[in-house]
């Protein structure tokens, strides 16, 4: 089976590359492959929730509904 780690190194400094891993862990989930996300440097921040809310990628879905996606698939998320 194929495995796939979604890195983010972005949080509020750029908002739509900050939801790229998420966007991919939730496809990626949704076409039945296993995946984790793994947070680096400025994407650490995104695990404080204020900042999830704060973040709004062009053409993503805001970014504190991928997280509750990635919550309620069980993906692992790696700081």
């Amino acid at each position: 089976m194929t495995r796939i780690l979604a890195v983010a190194t972005h949080a509020t400094d750029d908002p739509t590359k900050s939801s790229l891993a998420f966007i991919t862990a939730v496809g990626a989930l949704g076409a039945g492959r296993e995946t984790s996300i793994a947070l680096l440097g400025e994407a650490v921040y995104l695990l404080k929730e204020s900042v999830a809310n704060s973040v709004f990628g062009v053409g993503f879905p805001p970014l504190s509904e991928l997280i509750k996606k990635v919550v309620e698939g069980n993906i692992p998320v790696y700081v």
